[in-house]
């Protein structure tokens, strides 16, 4: 009767105990998560998209450039037979008469320039730029995808982790509750005289083992919630998800036998890595060669000394406007060309320089590519493994839960010893905990597959 009570009780309660429910977190939303949310993934993000802007900036480096000057100024124009020199553009450069005295007649001036000045061909030198430019902005895209999908399986085995010792927190739950059972059974018989004291000792240590065993793992699923917290970007205030348990009522029906790593997105990083060594080779060499320039000013002056004053040197005002007025213009269209020829002795040590980095990252290449061969080799050595004991993990526990169940009715009717019924419990939780490792490891092992494939929907898509 109690327990209709509570059944109808509970009925009632309920479309109440929805809006108080944990949020179930899926394997799929934890990923989600995680992508928006990691700091690295952040960080290269943002480089990925400075790169991008350094990339333009080199197209528009090959523009030419157009320079707009003007002043406006205010001295005298003493002149001076003689050699000068302005170190560091200190020295004035006023241009009068050489006189045969000091005057300090002064007046305005103005100087109005236009300059245009145009590396218009250099052995490609501006084209080795750009590509450069855009082979480092493939290269940070290439580091951030590989990023994301690294971060995805760090994730997932996670996630796979913490529902593996969720569940087996709760077998060693159940097994608590067993030996709890056991322990009243044999203390009420040991008072009624039925079975010694020590059985009572035994079946509390038993108890006592079961209640560590239970311990140990919820300490461990809490470290491994603290993990996935971590690789999520979020605190512990913000962990309020309960995770998706119906994962491990299932195993993947598809494991992706034949699969292609030509473009698994680590090897695609390392191939981007040589391309920026390469262009950055070709680079190098164009600075063996001299560069072509085209050049173009036009440039007018305004002045307050007036043409006679060369004669008379009363002949100038004061006037402002008059002297930034512009009445002299000059123009000049040229082409030059500049060349360091001592450049290809230094530039051809940096040229040998990247030969022997570009070497390093075709051996860092290979070596990535031995691995990831030799990890998919491994995942289909660990699918084949973890599917034959995920068959045979129920059979065990029918088997162990049957003989418990044997061993417990033996001793209640006094057929059989505590020894007996204490290593049938111990057989059980071992079984069942083998069958909650059993089902996380046919994921783990599809995870590790889709890893070595560097493709994240081979077990997206089983989900």
């Amino acid at each position: 009767m109690q327990k209709k009570m509570r059944t109808l009780l509970l009925l009632a309660l309920m479309p109440f105990y929805g809006s108080y429910a944990q949020k179930l977190l899926s394997l799929k939303d934890a990923v989600a998560i995680a992508v928006q949310n990691y700091g690295t993934i952040q960080a290269k993000q943002n480089y990925a998209g400075a790169s991008k802007a350094l990339e333009q900036q080199a197209k528009r480096d090959y523009l030419p450039n157009l320079n707009f000057s003007f002043q406006q100024d205010y001295g005298t124009v003493n002149g001076q037979n003689g050699p000068l020199y302005g170190f560091g553009g200190l020295g004035a450069a006023s241009s009068g008469l050489p006189l045969d005295h000091q005057n300090w007649n002064a007046a305005f001036g103005a100087l109005y320039l236009a300059n245009m000045n145009w590396e218009f061909f250099s052995f490609g030198k501006a084209k080795g730029k750009i590509k450069v430019a855009n082979a480092v902005a493939e290269m940070d895209q290439g580091d951030l995808e590989q990023e994301i999908f690294q971060h995805k399986i760090k994730v997932a085995s996670a996630y796979l982790n913490l529902l593996a010792a969720h569940q087996l927190t709760y077998s060693y739950q159940k097994n608590l509750d067993r030996a709890d059972t056991v322990r009243r059974i044999v203390v009420t018989r040991a008072l009624n005289g039925l079975v010694a004291g020590v059985d009572s000792s035994q079946a509390n240590a038993d108890y006592a083992n079961a209640y560590i065993s239970y311990t140990r793992s919820r300490d461990q699923e809490q470290q491994l919630q603290n993990d996935l917290m971590q690789l999520l970007g979020i605190t512990s205030e913000q962990f309020n998800y309960g995770l998706d348990t119906t994962l491990i009522t299932r195993v993947p029906v598809a494991f992706a036998d034949d699969v292609d790593i030509s473009n698994h997105p680590v090897l695609a990083y390392q191939q981007q890595r040589l391309a920026v060594s390469k262009a950055q080779k070709h680079y190098l060499e164009s600075m063996y060669y001299p560069s072509f320039s085209l050049v173009g000013i036009i440039q007018t002056r305004g002045s307050g000394f007036n043409s006679g004053y060369s004669q008379d040197q009363t002949d100038f005002t004061r006037d402002y406007w008059q002297g930034i007025k512009p009445t002299r213009t000059n123009y000049l269209f040229g082409v030059g060309m500049t060349w360091n020829i001592t450049q290809p002795f230094r530039v051809s040590k940096q040229v040998k320089s990247q030969d022997y980095i570009t070497k390093g990252l075709e051996a860092e290449y290979e070596l990535y590519s031995q691995k990831i061969k030799a990890q998919l080799e491994l995942s289909s050595t660990k699918i084949r493994n973890a599917l034959n004991v995920y068959n045979q993990a129920p059979v065990q526990v029918k088997a162990a839960s049957d003989a418990f169940n044997q061993r417990t009715a033996l001793y209640k009717n006094g057929l059989t010893n505590l020894v007996n019924v204490s290593q049938a419990l111990y057989v059980l939780i071992r079984a069942e905990t083998d069958q909650d490792i059993a089902n996380s490891n046919v994921w783990q092992a599809l995870l590790l597959r889709a890893a070595a494939a560097g493709n994240y929907d081979l077990f997206d898509s089983q989900l």
